[in-house]
Order: C-alpha cells, then sequence, then structure tokens
C-alpha cells in the first residue's frame, strides 16, 4: 500500500534514486535545499521506499507551482501521480495559494486536465542556452 506524506524531507540520494528509476537520468542536482525553500512537497512511500514526490514551490505570496511531479515506474498507473497532485493542490490552498500553476509537455496534458487544471498560454525561456551566447 502506498502511503502519502506531507513534507517528509526525503534525503538528496532517496530523490534523486527516484529521479534515476522515473526519468532515466540522474537529477544532477543537489535536492537538499528545495524542500525546506517550498510551500510543501508530498512523497509517496510504499514501504518507507520513496516511490513519488511532487513539490509545491511558491512565490512567497498567492501564486504556487506544481514541480518535479514522478512517481516510480514499477508503482505506475496506480493514481499515485494523481493523488499526489491533488494533495498538493489541498494543501496550497490550505497554507494560502489562490492560484495553482503548472507547466508540463503536451504528452501530459490529459492527466493534469483530470486533476483540474486548465489550459493557459505560458512562455519558457532555457536560460543554460542563453549563457552560451
Amino acid at each position: 500500500m502506498v502511503t502519502l506524506r506531507v513534507d517528509p524531507f526525503p534525503s538528496s540520494n532517496e530523490l534523486d534514486a527516484l529521479w534515476l528509476e522515473a526519468w532515466g537520468e540522474r537529477a544532477g542536482r543537489n535536492f537538499s535545499q528545495i524542500p525546506s525553500r517550498s510551500l510543501a512537497h508530498i512523497g509517496a512511500y510504499e514501504n518507507d521506499q520513496l516511490v513519488g514526490f511532487v513539490n509545491v514551490a511558491w512565490d512567497g505570496g498567492i501564486h504556487a507551482f506544481i514541480l518535479d511531479t514522478c512517481v516510480h515506474p514499477r508503482v505506475r498507473r496506480q493514481g499515485i501521480a494523481t493523488r499526489l497532485i491533488a494533495k498538493a493542490t489541498r494543501i496550497a490552498q490550505d497554507r494560502g495559494a489562490l492560484w495553482l500553476h503548472v507547466d508540463f509537455e503536451p504528452h501530459l496534458t490529459s492527466f493534469y486536465r483530470t486533476c483540474g487544471f486548465e489550459h493557459t498560454e505560458a512562455g519558457l525561456m532555457r536560460l543554460s542556452s542563453q549563457m552560451n551566447g
């Protein structure tokens, strides 16, 4: 059985291992400072192993942002990501956010629409390419 924990502060090693399984690559960053700066984060655990995660970043005011949603492939298609987003939505609202934003790739449109997100226009700039000239 998978249980959700609010603000569990998983270690960088736990998050990196999940990231590797979920995305097929190492995160390439130290996660340890991220949760302490977030509005909230939710971990999905199976027998004390981190199998899902979502971060709720924020602007310090009324806007919160869903980031890093991932679920271990072994437990996908069981509603865990949907539960993570639903919990993140409630926590963000309870902690004062009025708006919840998410960016996603086109193949995830149906998932996020099912979670209650509406279509908006947004912009994106890859900063690393800007630094190269």
